[in-house]
């Protein structure tokens, strides 16, 4: 294959892949994948991702944060040993609010998220941002430091053209589509073209989870964000290869990393 695009979010620390992962790796470079781009969700995963990264300069970048599902009561400990970390990675993330099971630990979701939010203005790393069930509380956060803020993914985007119109007021930050996109009952087919610029989008798989058809129900992997390349392609009625070019030109902006 003679152009390469790049999966902007892979859990590939995980357990998961403890037994596979160069055999992941190298699927994914024969898929087409020249970059891949791995997340945190807490302290230990931070660490592993920046080791792992190590090993893999040029091709894994490490990010690190607190994902939103992992924060407790110790937020604010958790923070403080993931924060001499930052200076090692491409973003800050996978930060975010999630509501989805539970309002538990709402107040300490919101408060370990702007944290989050201002080191990125500190540092000018971009965000890595997983939101459910809390866009208008996330929003709201985000307007707060919109002028700062050197940019960043809002992480696997399903919704509408309004929710699109109202991240993308935002614009230093793209939005990041996976596996969702081809799914049989998604309406992303219809509202990305209509919603979103080919300058406000990139790739991701989100791996191991949500992978894209025709691999449902199977663990996700870097390699198949070819999938989900080719079904955004078809989307906006554009070639593959073109759409690869203009989401690497995306990542680039974002996260400063050429392929």
């Amino acid at each position: 294959m003679a152009y390469q695009f790049i999966d902007t979010h892979a859990h590939l620390d995980g357990d998961e892949f403890a037994t596979d992962r160069a055999e992941t790796m190298a699927r994914a470079r024969e898929a087409g994948v020249g970059a891949i781009f791995l997340p945190a969700i807490d302290l230990p995963s931070s660490q592993r991702i920046i080791a792992l990264c190590s090993q893999h300069p040029g091709y894994l970048y490490p990010m690190v944060g607190l994902h939103p599902e992992e924060v407790r009561a110790d937020w604010r400990e958790q923070l403080a040993a993931i924060k001499p970390l930052v200076s090692q990675c491409i973003a800050i993330g996978e930060v975010g609010l999630d509501y989805y099971w539970s309002r538990e630990f709402e107040q300490e979701q919101l408060q370990a998220f702007e944290e989050q939010v201002q080191w990125s203005v500190e540092t000018g790393l971009p965000l890595m941002i997983h939101c459910r069930k809390a866009q208008n509380e996330m929003v709201h956060i985000i307007k707060r430091y919109a002028r700062e803020l050197p940019g960043g993914v809002f992480h696997c985007f399903t919704g509408n053209e309004h929710e699109a119109q109202e991240l993308l007021q935002f614009d230093r930050f793209v939005l990041g589509v996976g596996g969702v996109l081809t799914f049989k009952k998604s309406h992303l087919p219809e509202v990305l073209p209509a919603a979103v610029p080919l300058d406000r989008i990139v790739l991701e798989t989100d791996s191991p989870y949500m992978a894209p058809v025709p691999m449902r129900g199977q663990r996700n992997e870097p390699a198949y964000v070819a999938h989900v390349l080719q079904r955004m392609a078809q989307s906006y009625g554009i070639t593959e290869e073109e759409l690869a070019r203009k989401t690497n030109e995306n990542v680039a902006r974002v996260f400063g990393v050429k392929i």
